[in-house]
């Protein structure tokens, strides 16, 4: 990995200077240590396509209370790119179902309203009549196991999105949490469909337009039509 290496190089060129310092080299030969490139937006995000991602949230079984919890969680990943702790920092009064909104308690202490999909929010409705506990906590999500409360952190939700994954044989992420997937799979799902940096954004809740560059990365029909022709031999080019 780039970070690695750089901490590997910086740790030769600083034995290269004790060396010097100590008299057992003439020369510096940290300036010879070449640097380790780490370009911004290097990597392409993984997604999953638009039927792996039906596969994902049909194979939670709605027949039990820890199936109808997992698919509302799944939904909200899916559907609105939710990260894994704004879902568990999710309480009941965030839910406007008159308006048929959710408030979102983003990055930074930011506050965000989405609209509630007719998908989404019959999904949590069930599992709120019939699969959440009669506990005293506002969080929406709740442990299915003693104690009966809320989830302590993210990786809780992602934990469940790889469980998921797993049961429909799909492999989950090395590392990172697994819950962004789905976010991903969101935005490179709406470029596909034609929508453009600025709406992913929006409704990723993203800062910056920066943040949304690297889903450019995905969108092979619009890099094709960008890329240059191969010269070919002999063409003057």
């Amino acid at each position: 990995a780039p970070k690695r290496a750089q901490l590997m190089v910086s740790a030769l060129r600083s034995f290269f200077r004790f060396l010097l310092q100590q008299g057992e080299i003439a020369t510096d030969l940290a300036a010879c240590v070449p640097a380790v490139a780490d370009w911004r937006l290097s990597t392409v995000p993984r997604y999953l396509g638009a039927e792996e991602v039906e596969r994902l949230l049909n194979s939670c079984d709605q027949r039990t209370a820890i199936g109808r919890r997992d698919h509302a969680i799944l939904l909200l990943l899916a559907r609105l790119g939710l990260r894994a702790s704004e879902v568990v920092a999710l309480e009941l009064d965030d839910i406007d179902w008159r308006t048929g909104q959710i408030a979102v308690r983003g990055k930074g202490q930011q506050h965000d309203r989405l609209p509630l999909p007719q998908e989404v929010g019959e999904a949590l409705t069930t599992y709120l009549y019939r699969g959440r506990p009669g506990v005293s906590t506002r969080r929406v999500f709740v442990r299915v196991r003693a104690p009966l409360r809320g989830f302590s952190g993210p990786q809780a939700i992602s934990t469940i999105v790889r469980r998921a994954l797993q049961r429909v044989g799909l492999k989950a992420p090395a590392k990172g949490g697994a819950a962004h997937l789905l976010r991903h799979s969101l935005a490179t799902g709406m470029l596909r469909d034609g929508a453009s940096m600025a709406e992913i954004g929006e409704l990723l809740r993203h800062r910056a337009a920066a943040t949304t560059e690297i889903y450019a990365k995905v969108d092979i029909g619009g890099l094709r039509s960008l890329a240059q022709p191969w010269p070919e031999s002999g063409g003057g080019q």
